[in-house]
């Protein structure tokens, strides 16, 4: 199978579970086509709802611990009920919503002695980080770099989410970071890939 057809499979997924949990489904459930063992394997999503090109929701998971149609389809419900930055998300908001879904490889630690050597080893653009001290924990998909180009803001804003000064360092930090393949409703209904109406 195609990456645009994964995409295109992924982005039904999470529409289809957002319409049964907002009680706007227009069809059941099926199962996965014949021919996509792959979404019944572990895997590591994140959902990302926009608005006007504006975040409305996401949520996602960084270790793979479930099969990936699961995952993507409890991420999306997340993103639109669950992300605490946002209202839940309405039933009347899913027309004007434009899902994103992005698949995750596995975060691989990365070796550092200081703060400069993280921030040199971090490919802008590329790189998704995972930041960690102790029980803080965040994460920034590597869509971020779009709106933190520079290395140092984005680790310091992801310092913040972790609740954390943005200055903040100390031995026990630990990094690790992980690539994505992304796919937008947006993109792929352009392209003739993928649309918001599913049969």
């Amino acid at each position: 199978m195609q990456a645009t057809e994964q995409g295109a499979l992924l982005l039904a997924i999470a529409r289809r579970a957002l319409e049964r949990e907002l009680g706007e489904a227009r069809h059941l459930a099926e199962d996965p086509p014949a021919g996509a063992p792959w979404l019944d394997a572990p895997g590591a999503s994140f959902v990302t709802l926009m608005q006007r090109n504006r975040l409305r929701g996401c949520i996602g998971t960084l270790d793979a611990h479930r099969p990936l149609c699961v995952d993507v389809a409890a991420n999306a419900v997340a993103a639109a009920l669950r992300d605490t930055r946002f209202p839940p998300l309405a039933a009347r908001e899913l027309a004007q919503t434009d899902i994103e879904v992005s698949l995750l490889s596995a975060p691989e630690p990365v070796a550092f002695d200081s703060e400069a050597g993280a921030l040199a080893q971090l490919e802008p653009g590329v790189h998704g980080v995972v930041f960690e001290f102790g029980a803080q924990r965040s994460t920034f998909l590597p869509q971020v770099w779009q709106q933190l180009p520079d290395a140092a803001d984005f680790m310091a804003q992801l310092k913040r989410k972790a609740g954390l000064a943005p200055d903040f360092w100390a031995r026990g930090v630990r990094l690790s970071c992980y690539r994505v393949r992304k796919w937008k409703e947006t993109e792929l209904a352009a392209r003739g890939g993928a649309s918001r109406e599913v049969a």
